[in-house]
């Protein structure tokens, strides 16, 4: 069954007769692995219960009390902001607020102690404390104010990028007089419904949900969830249905109302998942089920909602959060992996600029992933921060049929289609750890447990460039002379000491590139060639990028093959394959819209591979791409591959932010997560087996750790020595300029493979060469020719 075939009303409605409990499970369990798969989340938050008082007197309440009962009618701001500071010393990225409902339309104390803060409604004193939480600790808040009209949603939507409003019932008869709802105003449904429908106009993801065992039938309770499906059909708000089971409680009229039975919540729970389809995220609080967590997760639910290591549950505080290791336990054991989620579910994070305030767009970026999902550790790339260990299967692992059966797939070397790549991109806990497997497998029987690395030059000649690539913290242009140093054009004398210098150090490759200065012409790549080939004629030149190549045959007014045989003529050997960032004008259209397009750069590669020049192949991710754009990327770069046979290997180069101007602008991620990066390498082994057998990986992003960490998972070079690395550092990149052979072979043994010195074409290198860079001497500090005019 499929979102699109859920049931209608009567269909729906008919299944409140249902009593064949294990197929209900069957079905609804199903339904969940089918979009969420093997992950199961949670919110890591604090409670902060901003006021107990509440105009409303529900039954079964023990959160509402009247002001004899409370220390003092609201928290202070400093109260609030004590419980917020513990929160975010803790690792939450949630501040829940919870209040009762209007009170200050009940009780003068509330109305008093309003007036003396300076506030009117309990309302705007929420939305004073939202914004300092968020200012003073980063947490972000959750709010559930109550019913609301469209003005005060509109008055919330700046400091918070999630709310709540439960619906509990959509049944009247729980007001009339002896019912739970009686006497409470607020709980007029109709009142409820209309809220979720005012915040489903104003664009604001809403969690909601029904509380089971208060009174209610099993057909009302179908009743109430159509009536939430029905809003969430119209504006699509609803981020999770919440299936709360009511809790008895001393000192309340319903302190002996009998608890609904735990198969009495599994069937609510798979009825839930059947009416809202494979999407909808359900929630089942796991305080309130102790010990049952595994059989809700097999009812259908895929996730817990929020667990606080700080504060309790203050509506239901007699039954305390699970430890978060508990609640992994029980996670795995259902053979699911618990991940962390923010208030706002990933795919209202995906599309910000629609689901929240503008102000919140740029802090999202920068605390998730490509999914949504937050990130759940400091490192980046390009930093030396200690990378998380590598996740791998327990002997209990269960990894998703659909996974095992993609990995067969690309194993018996057929290739993978545009979804079975997003879904490998997508692995989580034994998921993941599958894939990292299976692409060191891949790559054991392809390549053995050789490493291999090439020992290289880079040689950026100029870093003056009149392009407006967003990502760039390398370039330099009119507006950014003054920013991450000063700009400058080797002269060509600074370009032979360098080759020459390489050449002595034991270097068999130069490789070469620099921005596109507005004074080059085809004729300045020519002339750079014979500079190196004079110097070192022995020298392998590895040069100039597609855009470079674009660029120097439209200012010769020459065709692309033409130019290119004229730079193979004077010495160009390959071509690296940069400026391919992501193969999808989707994404290059904001990240470097002035750059060749995709099948522009893809028109380079394929005329240099047809008059006998190679190249490799590169992705730079992590910024403002997504799993699905990765996929086209390595579609596009193998059904190339399959035509041409051109590319020696595949390079992933993770997006360092530090300082890029697009992140620096708040717009873009802190480049990949350590699992992404991991799964792209994997993933690359795989999905571009068996028509490129080389995976490199860059040691200046990943760093030496992060390094060998790829080379088990799929990855079977580690590039250059580099000796000079210029555009990741300027980009904040903190793994220095060069790896020397020896620390290779340090490297490559601690992984416990063997190293070899290879060509730039994956050749063997004479015992001479292995010798110039083994005893290579210290190198002149290099020179930056400044720039002799303004350009």
């Amino acid at each position: 069954m499929t979102d699109e075939s859920r049931p209608d009303h009567a269909a729906a409605l008919a299944m409140a007769r249902i009593n064949d409990l294990e197929g209900l499970l069957s079905t609804a369990s199903a339904l969940r692995d089918s979009h969420h798969r093997n992950l199961v989340t949670y919110s890591k938050k604090v409670f902060i219960p901003l006021t107990h008082l509440c105009r409303d007197v529900c039954h079964y309440c023990t959160f509402a009390r009247t002001p004899k009962r409370t220390a003092a009618p609201y928290l202070t701001i400093e109260q609030i902001l004590e419980v917020a500071r513990r929160g975010a010393d803790q690792g939450c990225k949630e501040a829940l607020f919870t209040l009762g409902e209007k009170p200050e339309l009940r009780y003068r104390v509330a109305r008093d102690a309003l007036a003396d803060m300076g506030y009117v409604t309990t309302l705007e004193y929420l939305r004073e404390a939202a914004r300092l939480v968020y200012a003073e600790t980063g947490l972000l808040p959750h709010l559930n104010p109550g019913t609301m009209t469209a003005d005060e949603i509109a008055m919330l939507r700046p400091v918070a990028p999630s709310m709540g409003l439960m619906l509990e019932s959509a049944s009247a008869r729980l007001a009339l007089r002896g019912m739970p709802h009686y006497g409470s105003p607020d709980k007029n449904p109709a009142l409820r419904l209309a809220t979720l429908e005012a915040a489903g106009k104003a664009c604001v993801p809403m969690t909601s949900g029904i509380l089971i065992g208060i009174g209610e039938t099993r057909r009302e309770r179908i009743e109430s969830l159509l009536a939430l499906r029905d809003i969430h059909e119209a504006y699509g708000n609803l981020q999770e249905i919440i299936i709360q089971p009511f809790r008895a409680k001393p000192g309340t009229k319903m302190a002996n109302a009998i608890e609904p039975g735990l198969d009495d919540l599994l069937w609510t729970i798979a009825v839930a998942r059947i009416v809202f389809g494979a999407r909808m995220s359900i929630q089942a609080p796991p305080n309130l089920s102790p010990g049952d967590l595994p059989r809700l997760i097999g009812a259908g639910i895929n996730d817990w909602g929020g667990v606080s290591p700080v504060t309790p549950d203050y509506v239901n505080p007699e039954a305390p959060w699970p430890h978060l290791e508990e609640l992994r336990f029980a996670t795995a054991s259902a053979g699911k992996h618990l991940h962390e989620r923010l208030t706002i579910y990933p795919e209202y994070v995906r599309d910000a600029d629609q689901w929240t305030d503008s102000a919140w767009r740029t802090p999202l970026l920068r605390l998730t992933d490509a999914a949504g999902l937050p990130r759940t550790d400091d490192w980046a790339p390009g930093t030396t921060t200690t990378p998380p260990a590598v996740t791998t299967r327990s002997k209990a692992a269960t990894v998703s049929a659909d996974v095992v059966a993609i990995l067969d797939k690309a194993l018996a070397g057929a290739n993978l289609d545009e979804a079975e790549m997003v879904r490998l991109f997508d692995a989580h806990g034994d998921d993941f750890a599958a894939v990292v497997d299976a692409a060191d497998t891949l790559r054991r029987i392809t390549n053995g447990d050789t490493v291999t690395y090439v020992v290289n030059r880079n040689i950026n000649y100029t870093n003056v460039c009149y392009y407006h690539c967003r990502f760039c913290a390398f370039s330099k242009g009119k507006t950014s002379e003054d920013l991450r140093g000063s700009p400058y054009d080797l002269s060509l004398d600074e370009i032979r000491r360098r080759t020459v210098e390489a050449w002595d150090c034991g270097a068999t490759e130069v490789c070469m590139q620099g921005g596109i200065h507005p004074r080059y012409t085809g004729q300045t790549y020519l002339d750079i060639l014979h500079t190196v080939k004079d110097a070192a004629p022995e020298m392998h030149v590895h040069a100039f990028s597609p855009l470079e190549v674009w660029q120097g045959a439209a200012t010769l007014g020459v065709s692309l093959e033409d130019y290119l045989l004229r730079l193979k003529a004077m010495g160009l050997a390959t071509l690296p394959g940069t400026a391919a960032e992501i193969l999808d004008d989707e994404i290059r259209d904001i990240l470097c819209p002035d750059k060749i397009s995709t099948q522009e750069w893809l028109t380079v590669m394929e005329t240099a591979h047809g008059i006998g020049l190679r190249s490799t192949a590169t992705i730079m991710f992590g910024h403002i791409d997504r799993p699905l754009h990765w996929a086209r990327h390595l579609l596009r770069i193998r059904e190339l591959q399959s035509r041409t046979g051109g590319f020696t290997e595949f390079v992933p180069l993770p997006f360092v932010h530090m300082e890029a101007p697009m992140y620096r602008r708040g717009g873009a991620r802190k480049g990949p997560t350590w699992r992404e990066s991991i799964l792209m390498h994997a993933v690359a082994r795989l999905a571009l087996h068996p028509h490129i057998s080389n995976i490199q990986v860059s040691w200046v992003k990943m760093g030496h750790r992060g390094a060998i960490a790829c080379l088990n998972s799929g990855c079977n070079d580690l590039g250059g020595t580099l000796m000079n690395e210029s555009i990741s550092r300027a980009a904040g990149a903190q793994h220095g300029q060069e790896t020397t052979p020896s620390q290779f072979a340090e490297l490559i043994g601690a992984a416990g493979r063997v190293a070899r010195q290879r060509s730039t074409l994956y050749g063997d290198v004479s015992q001479h060469r292995i010798n110039a860079g083994l005893n290579a001497g210290l190198r002149e500090k290099i020179v930056n020719t400044p720039i002799s005019r303004q350009w």
